[in-house]
């Protein structure tokens, strides 16, 4: 499992897994998008958004995270949040901000709730957007150099692929070979 950058031919994907999850992306760019991709099978398993709120001083918001189901509990979604902290990082940015109904999730790597009176404007405007389709929704920020990966995350998403690898992995007798005489068992007699 790895995480890249999303590619434009991913726009179709990416819009239809946004909707089948429930998640909202009011102005949706998949070059904002982290892709976590499944190294066996080649599909994605996870994403999600830096954006880049631009009007008047920049701040930048991790939005719209999501993993598909077979992937949950894998560290995915742990993965693609470091690697967008890590391009808010690589543009100059010292803090992040997320809008989310999920904030004990992000508490683990070092957000913290914020009093709605500290967000930027913008963001204050998305968080009333934001609450009138989710009414738990609260502000939380993180300084990028406080991030912190929880090593059990690191672990599983090391390990993510390895369940999936032991299931499809062939033996001898999957091929008729007895590895204990190094015969085939269906002798055909000739």
């Amino acid at each position: 499992m790895y995480v890249r950058g999303a590619k434009k031919h991913e726009e179709a994907w990416l819009l239809d897994r946004i909707e089948d999850l429930g998640l909202a992306d009011p102005a949706f760019r998949s070059r904002d998008y982290a892709v976590a991709v499944d190294e066996d099978s080649g599909g994605i398993a996870g994403f999600g958004r830096l954006r880049v709120h631009t009007e008047g001083s920049e701040v930048c918001e991790i939005t719209t995270v999501g993993v598909l189901s077979d992937h949950r509990g894998r560290g995915v979604g742990a993965h693609v949040l470091e690697r967008l902290v890590e391009r808010a990082r690589d543009r100059g940015f010292e803090t992040v901000y997320s809008l989310t109904d999920t904030g004990e999730y992000l508490e683990q790597f070092g957000f913290e709730p914020i009093p709605e009176d500290e967000l930027p404007e913008k963001l204050a405007r998305r968080l009333d957007e934001e609450r009138e389709r989710e009414a738990d929704t609260g502000p939380y920020r993180i300084a990028v150099e406080s991030f912190s990966m929880p090593p059990r995350l690191r672990s599983r998403f090391k390990r993510a692929g390895d369940d999936v690898a032991e299931e499809n992995e062939e033996t001898p007798e999957d091929f008729g070979i007895d590895p204990d005489s190094a015969t085939y068992k269906y002798d055909t007699g000739r």
